[in-house]
């Protein structure tokens, strides 16, 4: 173990928070399409895995449990253990978000999707559901945004390959839009 490893790290968030500063008016623009969608009596539906599920649960949480005022929809397609693990065997795992996405989804909802790849396939399957099913997708993605990045309606991409990383500026950049719908409440 080695501070300069630590001070790297810290480093190399910073440089990545400060890339991403180039991408305000593109957080601004989802910030709006969250309101939008929230105005007209929709649902937010977040997903990921891994680590971008806990984020999409993270987030989901962040609309809800309000202090003060009531909470917005908001919805995380990773938290029934019952679905996913049915839908994971009877469908397979591509199918575990793509199957909620038409069940439960509607027109004026949103997808959010999370992704440090943006190559997983039940991501890209959820992805390709919302679209067939005329719903709006965001994508929060890391390294060139890989093909979710074009099924997506708008992606947030963080430059980066490191995972811990690209995850960290994704919840900052959610955090960030928070308080912009806050600011606007």
């Amino acid at each position: 173990m080695d501070s300069a490893r630590v001070a790297h790290a810290f480093a190399r968030l910073a440089e990545l928070a400060n890339g991403a500063e180039d991408q305000a008016d593109l957080l601004v623009t989802i910030a709006r399409r969250y309101q939008e969608t929230l105005e007209r009596g929709g649902t937010l539906y977040f997903a990921g895995n891994g680590g971008s599920a806990a984020d999409a649960q993270h987030i989901a949480a962040e609309y809800v449990v309000r202090r003060g005022r009531r909470g917005a929809s908001a919805v995380a397609l990773t938290t029934d253990t019952s679905l996913l693990t049915a839908a994971g065997n009877d469908l397979g795992f591509d199918q575990v978000f793509a199957c909620q996405v038409e069940s439960v989804m509607r027109t004026g909802d949103l997808l959010i999707l999370h992704s440090t790849s943006g190559d997983s396939a039940n991501l890209i399957a959820a992805a390709a559901a919302a679209r067939r099913n005329k719903i709006e997708v965001v994508a929060f993605l890391g390294s060139g945004g890989g093909r979710l990045a074009g099924v997506a309606d708008v992606a947030f991409v963080v430059p980066s390959d490191e995972v811990a990383r690209i995850q960290e500026i994704h919840l900052a950049a959610e955090h960030i839009i928070v308080g912009l719908l806050e600011d606007a409440r």
